[in-house]
């Protein structure tokens, strides 16, 4: 990132966006600590745990079972930032905040070639401040790594387009490291684009030269690693049950039924499908932008030029945006965060529309986007008084304090203060969801707060999760957790006292066969399913469940 905000420009709007991009990456910092969210990022983050703890860095287990759904490379970084910084939930997260920086350079590259300059920077800022993105560097899942893959590949491949063949290397290895994150599906994101624009412009020599064979021929080579991995933990092993069943191979899951079976709903791992699901989810994911793009969607479809002229500039990355957003909105396994991959398309779109506006069209956009502003902040507040979060009054007179200022800066009509201003509204976000909103909600993440306990309390001892597993509470504990579903199985000639975390409400269960001491309980709420009853701290209270931790001796 040190690069782009380094060079030197006496244009005044694009050192504003400099100086924005820098507060934005420093407020982002933040994100880092608190703690990782369930399900899917306390998950992965206890997947590289094992890998650790059990130094295997080729076999992917879950509470003790052989796990085939994601491949290795997300995994990998995690375990690596392990390795060097010991475990803990901002090693976990960091890998996730650096790619998402190098994903904004490769963001400001790839704009700057293709359009301006001007428009890259905006491109950038907008990409930073997406709320799904902003809240994608708290929650981390695989979605930032993927989105920089993706995009470095798309630079380097248009850049062996245009003039330097040798591109494709690093073209491919930015393609092979997006695979080895979601599998073979990522290849029509980054490719779509390009072969539309060949087949529009008439230039069908590009599908025989010798590049672009060897471009796949390099991906193949760089995924053998995963591919490997996967032969050596399910193809060598027929008589492991997967799914159920017996003679799973992982390089067909790898290939073929973790993607293609996820889009036509015949593999494994099953969904169901909502057409109409990522333009909803756009509408708050893409904020405090979405609206602007929509216009831009919408002005272009009016001129029917959705694809665009027959220029790079349009199609290429027109292309890639709309051939995914249809692959997103047609297959049957749909997860909000999917849409992060096509972000900086969508706003290298919106960037570009916003940057050619006449005065009448801009002045009226700056008044949506004052009110989205507006309604933010008011929306905010709000939730900080209903959640109740500690040091609301503080938020309160922060958020005001610069939501003021910023008004008052960036009132006038033009396009740095339009950005500028709405970038003020997520950094507010960003405020408010860091400092405030997240550590208050992850207090009723039982696991990852039982396992913060034995941090300081049983550092040492074996560890026994009994039914109602928590993932973060694999990954907080400070020992290896053994996964039961069955009082028999906590039964052991060696366990003279052991440790439990199970539901309190099958504490009782237990009492007939040991005696039972409650250490601590803990108070739980499934927090990325937010609903009012929970929000509201009037009636949280009855939302809850609760967990224990107890001490087990045998009845003598």
């Amino acid at each position: 990132m040190m690069h782009i905000y380094q060079r030197g420009s006496t244009n005044l709007e694009e050192k504003a966006y400099y100086i924005v991009i820098w507060i934005i990456a420093f407020i982002s910092i933040f994100s880092l600590f608190g703690g990782v969210m369930e399900p899917d990022g306390a998950l992965y983050a206890s997947i590289a745990k094992n890998m650790l703890l059990y130094n295997d860095w080729l076999n992917l287990y879950v509470r003790g079972q052989d796990w085939l759904d994601k491949p290795h490379l997300t995994f990998w970084l995690a375990a690596s930032s392990f390795k060097l910084l010991g475990i803990s939930g901002f090693a976990y997260k960091l890998p996730s905040l650096l790619f998402g920086w190098l994903g904004s350079y490769y963001l400001y590259l790839l704009g700057s070639k293709l359009y301006k300059r001007r428009i890259a920077l905006i491109a950038v800022v907008m990409f930073m401040t997406a709320f799904h993105v902003v809240i994608s560097n708290f929650d981390v899942r695989a979605e930032i790594y993927l989105t920089t893959f993706t995009l470095a590949a798309v630079f380097h491949y248009y850049i062996a387009y245009r003039s330097l063949s040798y591109h494709v290397i690093p073209g491919s290895f930015f393609l092979a490291c997006g695979i080895m994150v979601k599998g073979i599906f990522v290849i029509i994101p980054v490719l779509s684009g390009f072969i539309c624009y060949w087949i529009i412009t008439k230039q069908y020599r590009e599908f025989i030269k010798l590049k672009w064979w060897l471009a796949l021929l390099l991906v193949g080579i760089f995924i053998l690693p995963e591919l490997y991995a996967l032969y050596i933990q399910f193809d060598m092993h027929p008589e492991k049950v997967i799914f159920n069943q017996q003679n799973v191979s992982g390089i067909r899951f790898f290939f073929w039924d973790s993607q293609f079976g996820r889009f036509f709903n015949t593999g494994p791992i099953k969904g169901k499908g909502d057409v109409s699901f990522f333009l909803h989810t756009t509408l708050w994911a893409f904020l405090p932008w979405s609206v602007i793009f929509y216009i831009a969607v919408f002005n272009k479809l009016k001129k029917r030029s959705i694809i665009g002229k027959k220029k790079a500039t349009t199609l290429i990355i027109n292309s890639n945006a709309l051939v995914a957003f249809l692959l997103f909105s047609f297959s049957e396994f749909q997860l909000p965060h999917y849409i992060i991959i096509v972000f900086p398309h969508f706003a290298l779109f919106t960037a570009s529309y916003l940057s050619s506006l006449k005065h009448k069209k801009l002045k009226a956009i700056s008044i949506v986007q004052q009110v989205i502003f507006v309604l933010v902040l008011v929306l905010l507040i709000m939730i900080a008084f209903v959640f109740d979060v500690p040091f609301k009054f503080l938020f309160v007179v922060l958020a005001l304090l610069t939501g003021t200022i910023a008004y008052i800066l960036f009132f006038r009509v033009s396009v740095r203060n339009l950005v500028c201003l709405s970038a003020v509204s997520a950094v507010i976000f960003m405020l408010f969801a860091y400092a405030f909103f997240y550590p208050t909600l992850l207090r009723y993440q039982a696991g990852m707060v039982a396992g913060r306990w034995l941090q300081n309390h049983h550092p040492n001892g074996p560890v026994k999760s009994y039914l109602g597993h928590r993932f973060s509470f694999d990954f907080y504990a400070p020992t290896k957790v053994e996964y039961v579903d069955d009082i028999s199985q906590l039964k052991s000639k060696s366990d003279n006292k052991q440790i439990v975390f199970l539901p309190t409400t099958n504490v009782p269960d237990l009492t007939s066969k040991y005696q039972v001491k409650i250490l601590k309980n803990f108070s739980d709420y499934h927090i990325t399913k937010l609903k009012w009853g929970f929000l509201n701290h009037k009636t949280r209270e009855k939302t809850l469940t609760s967990f224990s931790l107890v001490e087990l001796r045998k009845i003598q």
